[in-house]
């Protein structure tokens, strides 16, 4: 499948909320093509290159993020919420003649839902006290704090880990072999849950 590609310094999770500014032209128009066919767009980390004003080289695993509101800025500039869907590989990527980053994708299953086992309910905690200070948009982050997966994707999103680390959390495939690379992060931070 074909998808245009966001590039960013930044990891989104299936299930996750990113809001985003938009303000070059490549991307204006990428956002105008996806809300008016109701298609998602693809956000990867950056392996290499700028963020702004060029064609950056991405990681091989990124999340469809799906536009779910929008508004305009009091700076003028365009805002967006996305909502992370399913995660994908990419096969190949090229840059069209606007330096709008396209990839031939590939959709990389999310893994069922378990439960959260009692030794992580206190990352589960932490978690909700977290998303409670949160401003808008993240009240759009329907709470499931009793599964692993969906605590861990949040927490791997908004702890403050290396990106490279979130990277590899993004493409991990076991929910629990997940939470337990977060609590070892998280413990090198020297956070306590």
């Amino acid at each position: 499948m074909e998808l245009p590609l966001f590039p960013l310094n930044t990891v989104l999770f299936p299930g996750g909320v990113l809001p985003l500014r938009i303000f070059e032209t490549r991307y204006i128009d990428m956002v105008r093509q996806c809300m008016r066919t109701e298609s998602p767009f693809g956000v990867c980390l950056i392996r290499e290159g700028p963020e702004v004003a060029g064609t950056a080289q991405v990681h091989t695993m990124g999340t469809w993020g799906r536009i779910v509101d929008w508004d305009r800025r009091a700076d003028g500039l365009l805002g967006i919420t996305v909502m992370g869907e399913s995660r994908f590989r990419v096969e190949t990527t090229w840059a069209r003649k606007d330096h709008l980053l396209m990839g031939e994708v590939e959709a990389v299953e999310w893994p069922p839902e378990v439960g959260l086992p009692e030794e992580f309910l206190p990352l589960s905690g932490l978690l909700q006290r977290l998303v409670e200070q949160l401003p808008p948009p993240y009240g759009l982050l329907h709470g499931h704090y009793d599964q692993a997966g969906w605590v861990g994707a949040r927490l791997a999103e908004l702890m403050p880990l290396d990106l490279k680390e979130k990277q590899a959390m993004l493409e991990m495939d076991d929910h629990l072999a997940r939470l337990f690379r977060l609590r070892d992060a998280m413990m090198g931070l020297q956070l306590q849950p």
